[in-house]
């Protein structure tokens, strides 16, 4: 397959409706979209991990080719969340961005608390297919889904598309970067903004990876030897590198986007 590929003719399913994709989503021919080290965050695991993501089965989606339906080609995740419902502590979006509202979904789950807004989690296209408007697809299509279930705001902790590619620009700058049209420099936040969200904010601690050297070394296939910030590919900004404390530690900067969704 291409880029030339016609994202229009993919079905677009949750995995209430198609259970069985589930598992193979996270197969290497969607999860190589994500760099290593950020399938190592601990804050996931109370989305992803340990049986949670049966809870979330209405809110995930997955693509396919109505001519080969086992064969997942891009994914969807979000969670529902209590939002300027009264709950203390939820009147404004998190600085801690994807981390955060992940807790934020579990701890209503687990508390018996009424959703009343739905946070994107992800859009993951298969590698050999992105650029072909798929990821546009499936944000339509989660927009479709969370309205669908009874919601009216959508948000979402975007991870700029371009932004590993200047990890030493201040996100603060490189967020508000316009095109001549005034429409946002990076393409995936332009993709939201084009679908109707508004920004709302950076999120500055949105995901934290920590590990030792080893470990890194590892996600990675870097060596590490020598202390202090340090260039990751597929990171939006440095890694902070402690050899004397046998650590190293990256803080992803997100930013914050709102759709309203139209009855």
């Amino acid at each position: 397959m291409s880029k030339r590929f016609d994202a229009e003719r993919l079905v677009v399913a949750t995995f209430a409706e198609r259970p069985d994709l589930l598992a193979r989503v996270f197969e290497p021919e969607i999860q190589s979209a994500l760099p290593e080290f950020m399938r190592h965050d601990p804050g996931a695991a109370l989305y992803y991990g340990d049986g949670h993501l049966e809870h979330y089965r209405e809110f995930g989606l997955v693509a396919f080719d109505p001519a080969a339906p086992e064969r997942p080609l891009a994914r969807a995740f979000s969670v529902p969340f209590a939002f300027r419902d009264g709950t203390p502590g939820r009147d404004e979006l998190p600085e801690g961005g994807w981390d955060e509202v992940i807790r934020w979904g579990y701890l209503d789950r687990t508390a018996g608390r009424r959703p009343t807004a739905v946070s994107a989690l992800e859009i993951m296209v298969a590698p050999h297919l992105q650029g072909g408007g798929i990821s546009r697809l499936m944000l339509n299509a989660m927009r479709d889904n969370a309205r669908r279930l009874g919601f009216a705001d959508l948000y979402g902790p975007l991870r700029p598309t371009l932004k590993d590619k200047e990890p030493l620009t201040p996100f603060a700058e490189y967020a508000v970067r316009r095109r001549a049209d005034g429409l946002p420099w990076d393409p995936w936040v332009r993709v939201h903004v084009q679908a109707g969200a508004q920004i709302v904010k950076p999120a500055p601690t949105s995901m934290v990876v920590a590990g030792t050297i080893a470990e890194w070394s590892a996600w990675t296939r870097l060596r590490f030897d020598k202390s202090g910030p340090t260039i990751v590919p597929g990171a939006l900004s440095p890694v902070h590198v402690s050899l004397e404390q046998n650590h190293a530690v990256y803080i992803e900067p997100n930013l914050w986007v709102h759709h309203r969704l139209s009855p």
